[in-house]
């Protein structure tokens, strides 16, 4: 029988149950059809999103998707993993934790959960002086409800003063934790960032590997990328992050992450790259407000300075940082716009006052802005208390190049080659560290060196900063061609 003979004697069903018969065929069709284009995304995005297709075996119903937890829970989940949470979320969950504090004073988890909430909301809106002491309260109120064991207390202490920037405190607190529970993953992290906050590279390299022991995940290798960046090992950072990325369990986590990889792309000179992580961080959370400015840096490195100059007053209308106020009053004042220049560094010492009030550490910052627009003699005093404090590389960086602006070269040229010496912990490639150095170099006479390490600024990251990169480029073509006259008369032996 020919195929038109086999259609016309197949039987045709009609009425409802034919209906419903071709119905449900048609049904299976498109689901069939959602299927694999869910496999196809899934496929694309490496595992990215957290509600991709779900597979069952041959014959069975697809299962009902599992209810969403609610929004207080997600962020709770988020801060007691040490993640980024949604600001709504984290709204919901300190209201909620509010609740449960006022109807159960002694619940030492509650207090220790509400004190992390508060830690991350004042990181995510740099609303220190009321956020940060009130995370102090709750933590300690913990401490005060259940003072044996209470690692995860002591962890958010920690998470607290790394937000600080009081990494002596963070480590104490840290070590704390992990004496009280050392197979609890979360206190790791802390340490990781408190070492690195005292330039203790080695020692945060070590704590991770004992992190990589206990746990895994996006979390683990977003914090081994940090820790990989600051050994210089570009690429196995940014696959690290890559990989947090894809494994991250929300859209907020996932922004954090890809914030971060922004980072390293833009560190790394590719504006590009640099620029399509940041707007991706934004949009998938749109108070990803380090991402925006992000977004401002990227932009004004791609000679679009007026949509730069809106991304950072965003970022700054809802978290007001100092250094991202210092990055856009630097950006006015190489575009000529003084005014406004001067307008942002007034924001950027009010806010470093607010800062102080609520018991954060902004010396670094506050000396980085004195050296280059205020008093660089101040800036000096001031970061020579930070660096006793706590040694870290950025603060060697910051201290050489504010001797260097105070005229002295020679103590300045010891601090510039700490934080690019390889032996002593200065392994990150940075555009900015080694563009000081050259600098330092230049005014000592050191040419040579001079015209090397500016070259090497700027093959870092020819766009690091739209009022130093010029001048890089400036004091290169000053500095000329290496002269042959003291090159010595090689000539070979004769046979």
């Amino acid at each position: 029988m020919d195929e038109r003979a086999r259609q016309m004697s197949t039987p045709t069903t009609t009425g409802p149950e034919g209906a419903a018969s071709r119905g449900r065929r048609a049904h299976a069709r498109g689901w069939r059809r959602r299927l694999a284009w869910g496999l196809a995304l899934g496929s694309v995005v490496g595992g990215a999103g957290v509600g991709g297709a779900m597979l069952w075996s041959q014959g069975e119903a697809p299962r009902r998707p599992a209810v969403a937890p609610a929004p207080g829970a997600r962020a709770q989940a988020a801060v007691r993993g040490g993640v980024a949470a949604a600001l709504p979320e984290l709204a919901e969950l300190i209201g909620e934790q509010e609740a449960r504090v006022r109807s159960r004073p002694h619940d030492a988890r509650s207090w220790a959960v509400l004190g992390a909430a508060y830690v991350e909301q004042g990181r995510r809106t740099a609303d220190a002086a009321v956020l940060y002491p009130k995370a102090d309260r709750a933590l300690r109120a913990s401490l005060k409800a259940r003072p044996r064991g209470n690692a995860e207390a002591l962890v958010g202490l920690a998470a607290l003063a790394n937000a600080r920037r009081d990494f002596r405190t963070a480590l104490e607190q840290g070590e704390a934790a992990r004496k009280a529970a050392p197979k609890q993953w979360t206190a790791y992290p802390q340490l990781i960032d408190a070492y690195t906050g005292l330039g203790e590279y080695k020692k945060a390299q070590a704590t991770l590997d004992q992190l990589k022991k206990l746990h895994s995940g996006p979390a683990v290798k977003a914090w081994a990328a940090g820790v990989y960046r600051d050994r210089g090992w570009r690429e196995d950072a940014a696959a690290a992050l890559s990989d947090a990325v894809a494994g991250a369990s929300s859209p907020a986590e996932q922004a954090a992450w890809l914030e971060r990889a922004g980072q390293l792309s833009w560190e790394r000179g590719d504006r590009e790259a640099a620029l399509r992580q940041f707007q991706e961080a934004v949009r998938l959370d749109p108070d990803q407000r380090a991402a925006q400015a992000g977004q401002g840096r990227a932009l004004a490195a791609l000679g679009r300075a007026s949509e730069a100059l809106s991304a950072y007053r965003v970022a700054l209308a809802k978290q007001p940082s100092p250094g991202h106020a210092l990055e856009l009053g630097e950006l006015y004042e190489s575009l000529g716009l003084t005014q406004a220049a001067r307008v942002e560094y007034d924001l950027l010492r009010t806010r470093v006052s607010q800062d102080e009030a609520g018991g954060v550490d902004q010396q670094l910052v506050l000396g980085q802005f004195e050296a280059d627009h205020g008093d660089a003699a101040a800036a000096v005093a001031r970061l020579r208390a930070e660096w006793r404090r706590q040694p870290g590389i950025a603060v060697a960086d910051a201290l050489g190049w504010a001797l260097h602006r105070a005229g002295d070269d020679r103590e300045a040229l010891r601090y510039a080659m700490t934080a690019t010496d390889r032996v002593h912990g200065g392994a990150m490639r940075s555009a900015p560290y080694t563009y000081h150095l050259g600098m330092i170099e230049r005014s000592l006479g050191r040419h040579g060196a001079a015209r090397r390490h500016l070259t090497e600024a700027l093959r870092i990251n020819p766009y690091f900063s739209p009022l130093h990169a010029p001048t890089a480029r400036a004091a290169l073509a000053a500095l000329g061609e290496p002269s042959m006259e003291d090159v010595p008369d090689f000539r070979p032996p004769r046979d």
